[in-house]
């Protein structure tokens, strides 16, 4: 039984929606991050990568950052950047992207439903990247960013949703730069909200789809507030965190690809050799060859593309993680031959979203940077949930949704 909780959002107004929003924490580094902040006071980066208003080379763990995000936070809130609502919504999101739209709604999650697995994850966290967003967590006392979560689509929440949108003009509606379109509706009518929650109580699971350092920081810093109030009664708004549920039959998952820095001493021809008691492999030249089904690989490797499919017996159809092409990979290849065995911490490697296409495989390749990109067949959202329900967790790096969420457009305060 699913918790969703509707809360009092923090928002900008609608004249400033567009320059508030901002691409997540995590998707960005503090350079590029500078960069897109450039002349937009109004970004959420200037608290969500508040490292941007600093000197640069400042090391972004430290307490000045920290600090400088809530100083940002305050002043976003004192100049009427982002105002609170005057009562507990729920809120439409919704995301076009080549013409097809997603609708996510926007509560809260329970921070119970985590800690009693109705949450369910499917890749580790490292507990360095939980600490910084617990960080800041604590010192905002807010959920800046929400998380990506999927849900079993239900037909009659998808009807509530297609009648509410059809019927109300949103609050917010624009076009980022990278061509996305947001769509953003506040819900105020309480019997739409409560039949929406009652609707979730029917809701077994739901997904970490993006976002599992946030959700995990978000769960463990409610936890501590729980353990440091001696009149905690479980309704105080630290016990929900900010989410965003799409059903599982509007997301697409993309592919996330592999770059390698050398081949663990092997030269040209002894790597192929290796590669071809493991896979069906063929030269496909200077272009670009993308996989087109399960099991295929991309491989660009001086100058030249390859197909490589593997071989029975490298994979186990019937296993929801021996499935994996990423299994098939990480074990056969990057272990066995590359000697990567630590794909979270090895800098050998470095993974590349499906969203920059597979020129920039080959262009860090060319660029000398790498020796050898590798291109995967995308997972399908029934292997994730798969996955998910079994208790396994997937590699590292295996899925990238897109689009990503904006940053900005509603903040949860856990001091309501």
């Amino acid at each position: 039984m699913a918790i969703l909780k509707a809360f009092k959002g923090l928002r900008p107004p609608e004249e400033l929606a567009k320059s508030v929003a901002s691409r997540p924490y995590d998707v960005l580094n503090s350079e590029e991050a500078r960069e897109e902040a450039k002349g937009n006071d109004y970004s959420l980066l200037h608290i969500i990568k508040p490292e941007i208003d600093l000197p640069e080379g400042i090391d972004i763990h430290s307490a000045p950052v920290y600090e400088k995000a809530l100083e940002n936070f305050n002043k976003f809130r004192d100049k009427g950047w982002l105002v609170q609502d005057n009562d507990k919504y729920l809120y439409i999101y919704a995301q076009t992207m080549n013409g097809k739209t997603q609708y996510g709604i926007v509560g809260c999650a329970g921070v119970d439903d985590y800690i009693n697995g109705i949450i369910l994850k499917h890749e580790l966290t490292r507990p360095d990247k939980e600490e910084d967003r617990m960080k800041h967590v604590r010192v905002n006392n807010a959920n800046m960013e929400p998380v990506f979560f999927t849900y079993p689509a239900v037909k009659e929440i998808d009807e509530i949703i297609d009648k509410f949108v059809s019927e109300n003009e949103p609050e917010y509606d624009f076009v980022s730069d990278d061509n996305i379109g947001h769509h953003f509706w506040i819900i105020k009518d309480k019997q739409i909200i409560n039949k929406i929650i009652e609707l979730f109580t029917g809701i077994p699971y739901t997904y970490v789809a993006d976002g599992h350092h946030r959700t995990a920081a978000a769960a463990l810093v409610g936890n501590e507030k729980r353990k440091n109030n001696p009149n905690h009664n479980g309704d105080e708004e630290y016990n929900f965190f900010l989410a965003v549920h799409f059903p599982d039959d509007q997301l697409t998952i993309i592919d996330y690809n592999r770059v390698v820095k050398d081949l663990n001493g092997l030269d040209h021809n002894e790597f192929v050799e290796k590669l071809e008691k493991i896979f069906d492999l063929k030269d496909k030249g200077q272009e670009i060859y993308r996989p087109d089904r399960l099991h295929n690989f991309s491989m660009y490797l001086d100058g030249k593309w390859y197909s490589l499919t593997a071989r029975p017996g490298t994979y186990d159809d019937s296993d929801t993680i021996g499935v994996l092409d990423v299994t098939i990979l990480s074990k056969f290849v990057l272990d066995d031959i590359l000697g990567i065995k630590d794909l979270r911490r090895d800098q050998r490697i470095d993974f590349v979203g499906g969203i920059r296409g597979l020129g920039e495989l080959k262009k860090r390749v060319d660029s000398g940077e790498m020796k050898v990109a590798f291109a995967l067949y995308p997972v399908s959202m029934k292997q994730l949930i798969d996955i998910a329900d079994s208790g396994n967790i997937m590699p590292p790096k295996t899925t990238w949704f897109e689009p990503k969420l904006r940053s900005g457009l509603v903040v949860h305060l856990l001091n309501q």
